[in-house]
């Protein structure tokens, strides 16, 4: 299968994410645009949750692009990887500002989270950390 955007993997991203939260009962509205600091807002039980998206295309890719400056509080990070090479489910890693922020590496000219490090039950699939 043939590569998307990277426009267009970040809004399947988006709207993947959107579709879990909003089947595990949060109300979502997406926000639209580029270069934007939130992606979704999530709302539950009278609580506002803001929402960064990142997505990959496929796990070869290593990881998302992203500095420790963008890392804004209280805001939750959700790393996709829509697994597009295989057509298998996405994989979600849900992080809060503070392990996102650990978890970047950063070089001289970029930075990134890498797959390796949040590919594990701390972060794998860990909706419950939005309450």
């Amino acid at each position: 299968m043939p590569e998307i955007t990277s426009n267009s993997t970040g809004l399947s991203g988006e709207y993947f994410v959107a579709g879990e939260l909003l089947r595990r009962g949060f109300n979502v509205a997406i926000t639209m645009g580029n270069a934007k600091s939130i992606d979704l807002i999530a709302e539950k039980n009278g609580r506002t949750f803001p929402i960064q998206v990142k997505s990959i295309f496929k796990k070869k890719n290593v990881g998302w692009p992203i500095l420790k400056s963008k890392i804004k509080k209280k805001h939750f990070y959700i790393f996709v990887n829509l697994n597009g090479d295989k057509l298998t489910n996405p994989e979600f890693f849900i992080c809060t500002s503070f392990e996102a922020k650990r978890k970047i590496r950063e070089y001289a000219t970029r930075g990134i989270l890498n797959l390796y490090l949040i590919n594990n039950d701390k972060f794998k699939n860990r909706w419950d950390k939005i309450k």
